[in-house]
């Protein structure tokens, strides 16, 4: 399958000054806002090294945090300084994202020099809210402050964060309308692991899909159902509650009420149909696991309702569940079991990604809550690719065109033509 985006092979580099989109968006320990996993920045590093021995000098534009997510929106200080642990060569932090202090820097920057500028999201044109409510395509974005002052100063363009590919703002898709434009490496291989299971996956395919977040799940389940992309879907988390609600299961008033509370009943005729039109494709848990005298208890579904909320699934479906991933040749995951946080019910989120790591299947697991849970529990290793992405990997999984994907194949495009 060909990939229509420019490398960074046979690019000259020596004496160029890169402007770098990669993803280091991390999490944060809610009280210290310490990175507690580093996974994205860790990524990050061939890029900016492949740029280094070329003889770049490169600045970084990133962000961390958004309206939406403002408990994790702080500046970029402590990813410099990880950066710079993980090269082993100063990173500069500068406190601008394209302000006269940024211009200043980047204008003086020489080869063998790194820098990241302020985060991204101080910036009203890369906040979610702008990109909703303003609308405006790569063409029009190029007009926009950041745009107009950073892309001047720059020889190349770089992106290396495919999972905020689905990311319609300036800094992800302006630059290549501007600029020579190439994809790091990470943005080949997720494009690629993807790919593989969308389209040459070996059969049979099984998704894992679980978490808080359903709508992540329920943006691709029926696409990967009728395209025959996913053979069995295990459903877990609150994706997993919701669909033996919609199978007829009473779960009791305090579960309802939770989903209500939550905006998630909608998702429920959406289930009903799902289970409808894909008979016996959706496994659903058939026992969970809640919280009795402050110990972990667990009852069968034909038990239910009870008056309590089940926050994770139990042994028999774990064991049900192990089953069917032994028997898999592909295996894609995509949330944890349950609220693995409590130690009184991690063990199916654990039980689930060991049996993960355990089978023989070609693997992909990706997404934030994901990823934090998988590495807690067993060696990432086994795993054969772990995507950085997740509202990225969702949309992609689903046949969704990428914002990204677009601007850096128009750019291809462009440049390829220039060069013959």
């Amino acid at each position: 399958m060909e990939i229509k985006m420019r490398s960074l092979q046979g690019i000259p580099l020596a004496g160029k000054k890169v402007l770098l989109r990669p993803d280091i968006n991390s999490p944060l320990d809610p009280v210290s806002k310490k990175i507690i996993n580093d996974e994205r920045i860790v990524k990050t590093i061939p890029v900016i090294r492949e740029l280094l021995d070329g003889g770049a000098a490169i600045a970084i534009i990133a962000h961390q945090g958004d309206t939406l997510d403002y408990q994790n929106l702080v500046d970029l200080q402590e990813h410099a300084i990880r950066i710079s642990e993980l090269l082993g060569t100063n990173v500069e932090y500068i406190d601008d994202v394209c302000g006269p202090a940024a211009i200043d820097r980047i204008q003086r920057l020489k080869a063998g020099e790194i820098i990241i500028l302020g985060n991204l999201r101080y910036l009203s044109e890369e906040v979610s809210t702008f990109e909703k409510d303003v609308k405006l395509d790569a063409a029009a974005y190029t007009k926009t402050w950041e745009v107009r002052k950073l892309a001047p100063l720059f020889d190349l363009y770089v992106n290396e964060a495919f999972s905020a590919a689905h990311r319609n703002s300036p800094s992800m898709v302006a630059f290549q309308e501007l600029l020579p434009t190439a994809a790091g490496p990470l943005l080949f291989q997720e494009y690629e692991a993807l790919s593989k299971v969308l389209h040459g996956a070996v059969k049979p395919t099984v998704f894992v899909l679980g978490g808080a977040k359903i709508s992540d799940a329920y943006g691709m389940m029926k696409t990967v159902l009728a395209n025959g992309t996913a053979d069995t879907i295990l459903t877990s988390g609150l994706t997993g509650l919701v669909m033996l609600y919609a199978s007829g299961i009473d779960v009791g008033e305090k579960t309802v009420q939770f989903l209500k509370d939550k905006d998630l009943l909608g998702f429920v005729n959406d289930s009903k149909e799902y289970l409808r039109d894909f008979p016996g494709k959706i496994v659903m848990p058939v026992d969970v696991a809640y919280e009795q005298n402050h110990q972990r208890a667990e009852m069968d579904i034909k038990e239910m309702p009870k008056d309590t909320l089940y926050l994770d699934i139990g042994q028999k479906t774990i064991q049900l569940y192990t089953k069917i991933l032994s028997e898999a040749k592909t295996i894609f995951a995509n949330g944890p079991a349950g609220v693995y946080e409590n130690p009184l019910f991690e063990t199916g989120t654990r039980g689930l990604w060991q049996a993960i790591a355990d089978s023989a299947a070609y693997s992909v697991i990706g997404g934030g809550d994901t990823i934090s849970s998988a590495s807690r529990f067993i060696d990432m290793q086994k795993i054969s690719y772990v995507c950085t992405g997740g509202g990225a990997m969702i949309r992609f999984m689903s046949g969704k065109k990428l914002p990204l994907i677009v601007a850096m194949e128009k750019a291809y495009e462009r440049d390829h033509k220039n060069t013959n």
